[in-house]
């Protein structure tokens, strides 16, 4: 049988004469860190400090052992280096390699010695490839285009430059006789009532005359047959499988796989794998709308709630299966989904997509191209096709993956970013993206859609983010108009569309020691990747609300840092509302983005620690599977009913004009029908509008539970008063004539967790705990609420070892909600 020894332990790294211990795996970044060497590079602005790195050539070495005895054939097999570098045993070569993205296996038969792994510069092999390959348009100046490396680790508009080099997957050395599995590539199919696990198994063998047999078993039921030559496909037929299903829609029943290579002596070599039984689809078709972007799965037409996915650190060998869990955890908490792994990252590791299958994640991966034009030539054409094929085999027995896609914004590049006469005529990744990708996942995985790229219309005959046809990302809103302009079209599907906030105060307080915080100051600008961030932040703040009149730092900037994360959540809800509310013409929304990969001012919902922002808690509003919303239209305003889940939806909904002092100017009665998996609106009745800035409107859901009133106030859950409610302001903030907000604030202990009474006397918008002020390991359990005059709303807080002494008034120096212009 096969034996495996893990090779982990006892490797070096050389540093200027010096010798290091390594962690592998690991990465150059992460030794000097531990080495001491370097400082923290997420700290301050240590970032420049640590640039010197990815300029270095740098070597690994271990000494390999002979294997254990009894075995015709060892391997060393490494399943992943980073990037290009050169492997020697006792100074004799024995291989090459130049991409990032690709497992490597060398026959070490015999052989024993100091092994050595060198890795070249990225810059300096990126920078010798263009030389001979020509310069090629770049959205950023790094020249990551011309390796097969994650684009992101040379810097990004969220991401710090840490070009990082190393063995940054597990190595081991496999020791075998006769024969090994190479390569399984499982079709997963469903019909006629059954699941269909048929597996293509390529064999490699030390001895061709032996007679070998492979076995497969799947849900109890078996099946076997003889291997002729170096490869076989065994088929297993299991009857009346429990689908698996997205979350929200159903299960996730996953089974094992099975398989074992024999001869007569017994078994050689087994391969083990979950699997899903699904079908999936994209609905593509044109109709009076475009051309539509629909995902299907068992043959339900679904509106996807996605977010897009980057490397969860920008050292991606620190990701663990634990922080995998818990990130992908928080999105499935948030109501996603759908998880898009964008293409400026890596191909995910085998943690990543399990927990996928578990939480009821769909996975759409982008192929590893991003907002840059990659040649087709040697030696980068040859590397794409090797990477493509492995890692489409690789992924998919997972049941989550629903979609490959190309690449990130190169079509739409190509068309508009002047891209198209500067290459003049040059290669650029077309033939990749439209040619070699669709051809490989045809032959390899026909049992998953691919698309071209995001944005992509379906051919070259519309404009590639023309939003009447398949995917559009809207970036024009947050790049130079007001999120309100999310509502002026309706996307056939947003796959990518967001909003700028800083991350939460207690991750800028570690991240940037001792500094005095403000917008502009050193530190908060080093850790602003975007072009004119701030500028744009400004800009979308003045839109809405009167800025501090104070300065811009202390307690200035804390309101700076308050209005920041509401115009974060409310410009995605804009987006979100009015998507949903069209469907079935829209079919999804992908807001950008979950996660960051360090401590930076980006669009992530859970920022570089690990926090949640306010964004977080809205997208459990939003991505709920019942919403409401308000929303003006071209007669008035226009009432939603939302419904994504399988049962249909009749709700009363009492409709309050008030004013911001707290009265009803006037009410009004609706009821709404909506069909499972369907959107029901009605026009708001005129005498129910909100007229002039000192006006509002409330339309609650009228169930029992939210006639109820406790103790004089009413009960406030997840941002309305028990049923759902939406909310609409006709005017921006700066224009409304607040009342001073007033609360009362009470505190009760509890079992690990502390329970947050606020109780409103006037109109309290948007209110806010940032728990994570009382204490940097504190959270709270919801983000923002507004409360009426006499509701209370109820927050959690937890992660505190001295919740028991937290008193009201320390409290409310957390609280913040939006404040009367000054």
């Amino acid at each position: 049988m096969l034996e495996v020894t893990p090779m982990h332990e006892g490797w070096v790294l050389r540093h200027d004469g010096a010798v290091l211990p390594a962690t592998v795996p690991g990465c150059v970044h992460t030794d000097l860190l531990a080495a001491g060497i370097i400082p923290d590079p997420f700290l301050g602005r240590n970032e420049t400090e640590v640039a010197w790195v990815g300029r270095r050539d740098w070597t690994y070495e271990t000494t390999l052992v002979p294997g254990p005895g009894g075995h015709e054939q060892s391997d060393l097999v490494l399943d992943g280096l980073d990037t290009v570098a050169e492997l020697r045993l006792d100074g004799r070569l024995l291989g090459s390699v130049r991409n990032m993205h690709r497992s490597y296996r060398f026959d070490v038969t015999g052989l024993s010695g100091r092994l050595s792994v060198h890795f070249r510069s990225a810059y300096g092999e990126a920078e010798a490839v263009r030389g001979r390959l020509g310069e090629r348009p770049n959205v950023y100046p790094a020249p990551f285009p011309y390796l097969r490396k994650m684009a992101c680790s040379f810097g990004w508009d969220w991401g710090p430059t840490l070009v990082t080099a190393g063995i940054w997957k597990p190595v081991r050395l496999e020791h075998w006789t006769t024969a090994r599995i190479a390569r399984v590539r499982p079709l997963v199919t469903v019909g006629q009532g059954s699941g269909h696990v048929e597996l293509h198994v390529e064999i490699e063998r030390s001895r061709v005359e032996a007679g070998l047999r492979l076995g497969a078993r799947v849900a109890g039921v078996a099946a076997a047959v003889d291997v002729v030559g170096t490869g076989a496909v065994v088929r297993v037929d299991v009857p009346d499988p429990d689908l698996w299903w997205p979350r929200g829609y159903g299960e996730q029943p996953l089974y094992d796989v099975e398989l074992t290579l024999s001869d007569a002596g017994g078994p050689l070599d087994s391969w083990r794998r979950r699997v899903g039984f699904r079908t999936v689809g994209l609905d593509r078709r044109d109709d009076e709308h475009g051309s539509g972007f629909t995902f299907v799965v068992n043959g339900v037409r679904i509106f996807t709630r996605g977010v897009n996915w980057i490397p969860d650190d920008i050292l991606p060998a620190r990701l663990t299966r634990e922080r995998y869990r818990t990130r992908l955890a928080q999105a499935a908490g948030a109501g996603v989904d759908l998880v898009r792994v964008w293409g400026g990252g890596i191909y995910e590791s085998e943690d990543f997509y399990d927990a996928c299958d578990e939480l009821g994640l769909l996975v759409w991966q982008d192929f590893p191209f991003s907002c840059a034009a990659y040649p087709e030539e040697q030696p980068l054409r040859g590397e794409v096709e090797a990477e493509a094929r492995e890692n489409v085999v690789r992924l998919m027995p997972h049941p989550s993956l629903v979609l490959w896609n190309g690449n990130n914004e190169n079509l739409w590049g190509f068309r508009d970013w002047d891209w198209e006469r500067r290459l003049a005529g040059d290669s650029w990744g077309e033939g990749y993206y439209l040619g070699l990708l669709p051809r490989i996942v045809a032959e390899s995985d026909p049992t998953r859609p691919y698309t071209a790229g995001s944005p992509w219309s379906g051919s070259w005959e519309h404009h590639p983010n023309d939003p009447r046809h398949g995917t559009h990302h809207s970036w024009e809103v947050w790049n130079r108009r007001d999120y309100a302009d999310y509502r002026l079209e309706v996307p056939r599907f947003v796959a990518e569309f967001g909003w700028q906030a800083p991350p939460a105060y207690a991750t800028l307080r570690r991240a940037l020691p001792g500094e005095v915080l403000a917008p502009d100051s050193p530190g908060m600008l080093h850790h602003q990747k975007a072009d004119d961030g701030n500028g744009k932040l400004a800009r979308g703040l003045a839109r809405h609300f009167a800025l501090p009149g104070r300065g811009l730092d202390g307690a200035g900037f804390d309101r700076w840092h308050y209005l920041t994360q509401v115009n974060q959540a409310r410009a995605v809800a804009a987006g979100v509302e009015h998507w949903r509310a069209h469907w079935p013409v829209c079919a999804g929304t992908i807001v950008w983005q979950l996660n960051d990969c360090w401590p930076v001012t980006s669009w992530a919902a859970i920022d570089g620690d690990g926090r949640e922002k306010p964004l977080y808690h809205e997208l459990k509003r939003l991505y709920a599977d019942r919403l409401l919303t308000l929303r003006p239209g071209p007669d008035g305003l226009v009432l939603a009913a939302v419904n994504q889940s399988a049962e249909p939806w009749a709700c009363r909904l009492t409709l309050r004009r008030m004013s911001v002092e707290g009265e009803v100017v006037a009410r009004a009665d609706v009821e709404l029908a909506a069909g499972a998996r369907a959107v029901a609106d009605a026009r708001v009745p005129r005498e129910v509008e909100p007229v002039g800035p000192k006006e509002f409107l409330v339309a609650d859901e009228d169930t029992d539970a939210a006639r109820g009133v406790v103790g004089g106030a009413r009960a406030v859950a997840g941002g309305a008063a028990v049923g759902l409610r939406a909310l609409h302001f006709p005017v921006a903030d700066r224009e409304i004539p607040y009342p001073a907000p007033r609360f009362d604030v009470t505190v009760t202990p509890g079992e690990g967790t502390a329970a947050v009474v606020v109780t409103a006397h006037t109109l309290v918008r948007d209110l806010l705990l940032q728990a994570d002020r009382l204490s940097p390991s504190a959270s709270a359990d919801r983000g923002l609420v507004t409360l009426l005059p006499g509701e209370r709303v109820t927050i959690g807080v937890r992660g505190w070892e001295t919740l028991g002494h937290l008193d009201a008034e320390t409290v409310r120096s957390a609280l913040y909600c939006v404040e009367p212009a000054r």
